[in-house]
């Protein structure tokens, strides 16, 4: 697959790192000679330095030979335009990605892809929409929903009174028969690398653990697992970035109470008068004293969000030993997830993991429906439609030849969230979710298309 990336961003770059390792022809383009030889430097790429707009630039990319385009940019323009232009020189598919969440909230109403945009990607609005799922699930420190939540990716750590810790899945699932859930992938404390679970792996304390659920599972996992629910109704939020803004627009209309901290007054002043029902503060929130006075120890929930990973982790930190519930930290350099467990926050998110996690889906062979890439772990979750021509029509999962290292996590069938046996019978039109290492994608693509 020829993919051209314009902008050599961290976005850009992460995208280009995971794609080159998959061995697909990628052309990274960008104005910046410095970004371009580091990442000539470090990847297995073509770079071309030059505006990704110009026409005569992306015709010596071969633009009209592409079967993607995804423009990452810091500039808006620039990304929607290099679009426009790709399209119009032959490129198959173009993605852009926006900051202004408006326009894809407007996307019915203003024809991108007549403009020719195929998708429109806004990481700002990605990161929101998990920040208001994981305070909706406050026991799980990761999650993802399918099909407007039929089916649900939950992580968790094990407590030390989880009921299975030293039992196999294959045990597990015999003495909680009435739970809905399957294993899916899991981290053990101390290493580097994602368990694709068999039947005889053994659940370890402080394994984290992802699991796929129904609706009625989450609540049995909540049980089972040793999580905790805890009502979350008091939200602070630190910083009014775009993920702040957008965060504490979603939270105010699900009636959460929510503080919202930004230091520079005129930002503070506007956002007060953009959110009425939300309590704008104008202080310094990296300031402890400060946080203290606005009574961050009386808060459910502290997501730090400024532009300043350090400064997010920090404060995220101190609501912790402020016994804050749920601490949530937004951060840029992808090392720090290896931390998070340990030092004590629930959840980091980053917005280029999260934007990739979009674009992949795009990428892959077979009818990808969804696709998310797990915090820290070398694994994916792919929900791909069955065909007619799937190898997996009208097979019974039993009978499904998976490759090593790939396992089938659900099935959505119509409008019902299915944890399937291994008597269940795919059928088209079924969307099967499935966990797998990358040493397995391919031939686990295969399977679908």
């Amino acid at each position: 697959m020829k993919i051209i990336i314009a902008g050599a961003g961290e976005v850009g770059y992460h995208l280009a790192k995971f794609l080159s390792v998959e061995s697909q022809n990628i052309i990274l383009i960008d104005i910046d000679e410095e970004k371009l030889g580091y990442a000539s430097k470090h990847l297995d790429i073509k770079t071309l330095e030059g505006d990704s707009t110009s026409i005569s630039l992306l015709k010596d990319a071969q633009v009209d030979q592409a079967d993607l385009l995804i423009a990452v940019t810091a500039s808006e323009t620039t990304n929607l335009t290099s679009c426009y232009v790709a399209k119009q020189l032959g490129c198959s598919k173009t993605i852009a990605r926006i900051s202004n969440p408006e326009f894809i909230d407007a996307n019915s109403e203003i024809d991108f892809k007549g403009m020719g945009v195929d998708e429109l990607i806004s990481p700002e609005k990605l990161a929101a929409n998990e920040i208001k799922w994981l305070l909706s699930q406050s026991a799980f420190n990761d999650s993802f929903e399918f099909e407007d939540g039929k089916l649900n990716l939950v992580g968790l750590c094990l407590s030390e009174d989880a009921p299975f810790i030293g039992k196999t899945v294959e045990q597990a699932a015999s003495i909680f028969p009435e739970v809905h859930y399957n294993p899916v992938a899991i981290k053990r404390k101390g290493t580097q690398y994602s368990i694709i679970p068999k039947p005889t792996t053994t659940f370890q304390r402080e394994d984290q653990v992802y699991f796929i659920t129904s609706k009625e599972g989450v609540k049995e996992l909540y049980k089972m697992s040793g999580a905790v629910v805890e009502e979350i109704k008091n939200v602070m939020i630190l910083g009014g970035s775009k993920v702040g803004q957008k965060a504490a627009l979603d939270l105010c209309s699900r009636k959460f109470n929510v503080k919202l901290i930004e230091r520079n007054t005129k930002k503070a002043a506007m956002l007060s008068d953009r959110f009425p029902n939300a309590l704008v503060v104008k202080a310094d929130g990296s300031n402890v004293e400060i946080l203290k006075e606005e009574s961050l120890e009386a808060m459910d929930a502290f997501i730090a969000v400024t532009g300043n990973p350090e400064t997010n982790i920090m404060s995220c930190l101190v609501a912790k030993s402020m016994n804050v519930k749920k601490t949530i930290a937004l951060v840029e350099n992808m090392d720090y997830f290896q931390l998070s467990h340990s030092i004590g926050i629930d959840t980091l998110i980053n917005k280029k993991l999260i934007a990739a996690n979009e674009i992949f889906r795009y990428v892959r062979k077979g009818e990808v429906v969804a696709l998310t890439k797990l915090n820290n772990l070398d694994a994916e979750i792919l929900e791909f439609a069955v065909t007619n021509t799937s190898a997996v029509a009208n097979e019974y999962i039993r009978d499904i030849n998976l490759p090593k290292f790939t396992i089938i996590g659900g099935v959505i069938r119509g409008q019902e969230g299915v944890i399937p046996s291994n008597d269940f019978k795919v059928l088209a039109g079924d969307k099967i979710i499935v966990c797998c290492l990358p040493s397995a994608i391919r031939k686990t693509e295969k399977l679908f298309i």
